[in-house]
């Protein structure tokens, strides 16, 4: 699979979007933090997706630094992970929103059924490989249908979820795809995973042009009442095992104040999870890296603040008094 960052899709965004400049001031300081505060979010991608993929997002939880993870709810593994959270109701457990089933030999539907979103299904019934696909042939109503019936089913399960992101990228992918997303965030009241501060290590894949716009989205969702991101980083799925620890460290030396959240994906891999995909030593690395002293060590050294999405929206609801 070609992992696809998240905010490479941005540019795709039409400029009538949005224009404006980015703002001086980081959301942590607009959230209740001093100045020069650098927090993060260490976040696990890809919980549910099979029993390897649950016992290392733990893992990293329980055992080393990560502190925030999503689920996939249209995957085999849910409940597994679900009972976890119901145990642990102080988790900070998103919807990592799944419209893709990427992988060829193990695949999955979407919930709200084939009859309900059929540009959203193969030739198989089963959700589309590639984030193209579904671009080209998922409608903004279907989408909207399919992420809906993602937050029902969590909730139906007892399970209601801290955060919303999108799972390759997806849902940034059109206009249309992106105002479905910050919209059912805007009316649920949950945060949407955003980037729209200060950018410093994602400016990378957009223009000066985009990353305005890209900080005017970010001002519409702090308007709707949401949290917003100042900086993303999305690289480690690509490191080589071998480097994992030390980029990890580096990268973290390196963070701008704001917040930040930092994605990884964090697996036991058993020998079965070799038949789903060859990603296995990297999600093995990203667990080793969660694990080693040597991260946590940099964590306390360069000062950075722990945050969550459940403390970031505990913070938004006292600005709103709400």
């Amino acid at each position: 699979m070609t992992h696809l960052r998240l905010l490479a899709l941005l540019i795709a965004l039409p400029a009538a979007f949005v224009s404006g400049d980015a703002t001086a001031q980081t959301y942590a300081e607009r959230l209740g933090w001093d100045a020069g505060t650098r927090l993060l979010i260490l976040h696990v991608d890809d919980a549910g997706m099979s029993t390897d993929s649950n016992i290392g997002t733990i893992r990293a939880i329980e055992e080393g630094a990560a502190n925030s993870f999503s689920v996939m709810m249209p995957t085999p593994w849910v409940p597994e992970i679900v009972d976890y959270i119901k145990a642990n109701p102080e988790a900070d457990a998103g919807l990592h929103l799944t419209l893709t089933a990427e992988w060829n030999l193990y695949r999955w539907g979407p919930l709200a059924g084939k009859p309900a979103v059929p540009g959203l299904v193969d030739r198989e019934g089963a959700l589309w490989p590639t984030v193209a696909d579904v671009a080209t042939n998922a409608s903004v109503a279907e989408v909207t249908t399919e992420i809906r019936a993602q937050l029902e089913r969590a909730r139906t399960m007892g399970f209601e979820p801290t955060h919303l992101d999108s799972h390759m990228g997806t849902l940034f992918a059109t206009e249309g795809f992106l105002q479905a997303y910050i919209a059912l965030g805007a009316a649920e009241g949950i945060p949407v995973m955003f980037p729209g501060g200060h950018n410093t290590i994602a400016q990378a894949y957009f223009g000066e042009r985009t990353h305005a716009e890209v900080a005017a989205i970010g001002r519409a969702v702090w308007d709707a009442g949401l949290p917003v991101l100042d900086d993303l980083h999305n690289d480690s799925y690509g490191w080589p095992r071998a480097d994992k620890v030390a980029n990890y460290v580096a990268a973290i030396r390196k963070l701008q104040p704001g917040v930040t959240m930092m994605i990884m994906h964090c697996t036991a891999p058993s020998e079965i999870f070799a038949r789903i995909s060859d990603s296995g030593p990297s999600r093995l690395g990203d667990l080793e890296a969660m694990l080693a002293p040597e991260v946590a060590a940099a964590l306390r050294e360069e000062g950075i603040v722990l945050t969550t999405w459940r403390e970031l929206m505990q913070r938004r609801r006292a600005l709103t008094g709400i």
